[in-house]
């Protein structure tokens, strides 16, 4: 064997090993997406992403917060591969912006709102039209996420307007960042009454529903769940899609979610 076709031999064999040692190297896995969420998904979603990473997948970075919140951060240039929103309406707004990959909103959930106080409280009040808020508050306020951008507390303002108790109690407010915060007040004895999502009141032990605000009284609550165009993780799409299965929704049902 001459020289010159040794050298194409271990040539050859040095190329053969690197592509072998490329095909047997671990691959680094998918960077997981990160999912901006409306507080009161939290207990909901977290669930989700345990489902999710036990099919194989690394499990999605969750970050919760108001909705209103969310969507300035995303309008700001947060880096982030989903939003699901708990109103339309601030969806619509990055969808104004072009902030959301085209065909990739969708409805994900419905909510019920309701009226709750501390377990060990005694205070009875039903949401309707001339109840006794006011006296039900006695030196207290009602908690309730800001009224004015966070989805739960619009829902609020609308069903309190709706049911002509607004006026009574816009003065008598403890206005919280977002709906989890509000529910806090009134697990911690801080406020006597709050207005929360039924779902909130569900995972919470230390609050009961007083009642439950009548359907048409505020405009119907939906999640509304979108990529955002700037994502680029490719598992961020499946994430979305499993959000929308059977799989998915049946573990927001077990939390108290409607079908949107």
């Amino acid at each position: 064997m001459n020289l010159r076709w040794s050298l194409w031999v271990a040539a050859g064999l040095s190329a053969g090993l690197a592509a072998l040692f490329l095909l047997l190297r671990p691959q680094a896995a998918p960077e997981p997406p990160l999912v901006l969420a409306a507080a009161s998904l939290q207990e909901a979603m977290e669930e989700a992403a345990d489902a999710w990473s036990a099919r194989g997948h690394a499990r999605p970075r969750l970050s919760f917060a108001g909705t209103s919140a969310l969507a300035r951060q995303i309008a700001a240039g947060a880096p982030a591969d989903l939003f699901a929103a708990a109103d339309e309406a601030w969806m619509d707004d990055l969808e104004a912006r072009s902030l959301l990959a085209a065909g990739t909103r969708a409805p994900l959930l419905g909510n019920r709102l309701v009226l709750v106080a501390p377990r060990d409280s005694s205070v009875r009040v039903d949401p309707a039209p001339g109840a006794p808020i006011v006296a039900a508050l006695g030196g207290g306020r009602l908690a309730i996420a800001e009224p004015e951008a966070v989805p739960a507390g619009r829902y609020g303002k609308a069903a309190l307007k709706a049911l002509g108790l607004w006026n009574a109690v816009k003065d008598r407010l403890a206005r919280a960042e977002n709906v989890r915060a509000a529910l806090a007040l009134v697990e911690r004895g801080a406020a006597p009454l709050g207005v929360v999502y039924a779902t909130d009141a569900a995972a919470s032990r230390q609050v009961r529903v007083v009642g439950v605000f009548p359907e048409a009284s505020h405009p119907p609550i939906r999640y509304p769940l979108a990529r955002l165009r700037t994502s680029d993780k490719a598992e961020a799409e499946a994430f979305r899609r499993f959000l929308l299965s059977p799989e998915a929704r049946a573990i927001f049902a077990r939390r108290g979610f409607e079908a949107p």
